[in-house]
């Protein structure tokens, strides 16, 4: 069974909701449901790299510009980006929502995936990222507005764990 299309949905309206107009990514199996509903609303852009650091410049680009922005990525991912987050969004003060689907934990497939599972709290943790799991569909829509909303407050970056629980139903 592939991650949830359902879920999918959830998070998009989630994400307009809180009025992300930009969306960076380097797509991943996980978010392939999330990043064909984004890519079918007109009113947000979705932008894929070919690196998850020129994500974090466009994201960044697009908050400087006056848009709301977010960074789609897993969390391998983040680790090419951490360079940037902190040289950019960190020092520069800008706005950063991470939306990172968290590979290698309960109900990973892949063996690949598990090293990163393991340090991705750590990392964002010893570098003052403020963070919080999306687990259940219900708290979808207050969670991406709560960290959209501190991202903006806080100028820096915050990130959003999406959880296997969350991306795929058949977790439950």
């Amino acid at each position: 069974m592939p991650p949830s299309p359902a879920r999918a949905k959830i998070l998009h309206e989630a994400l307009s909701d809180a009025g992300i107009e930009v969306v960076a990514t380097l797509p991943e199996t996980w978010l392939v449901p999330l990043l064909r509903s984004l890519q079918d609303d007109p009113g947000i852009k979705v932008v894929e790299v070919a690196r998850e650091d020129e994500a974090v410049g466009i994201a960044m680009g697009a908050q400087l510009a006056g848009q709301k922005a977010a960074v789609l990525l897993q969390n391998h991912g983040l680790f090419a980006a951490l360079n940037a987050a902190v040289s950019g969004a960190m020092l520069y003060r800008i706005p950063l929502l991470l939306l990172i689907s968290d590979r290698g934990h309960l109900g990973e497939r892949d063996p690949w995936q598990t090293e990163g599972g393991r340090h991705t709290r750590r990392v964002l943790d010893a570098l003052g990222i403020v963070r919080d799991d999306l687990v259940h569909p219900e708290d979808a829509a207050r969670k991406v507005s709560d960290a959209a909303t501190l991202a903006e407050a806080s100028q820096s970056p915050v990130a959003l764990l999406l959880t296997h629980r969350f991306l795929w139903e058949e977790a439950e």
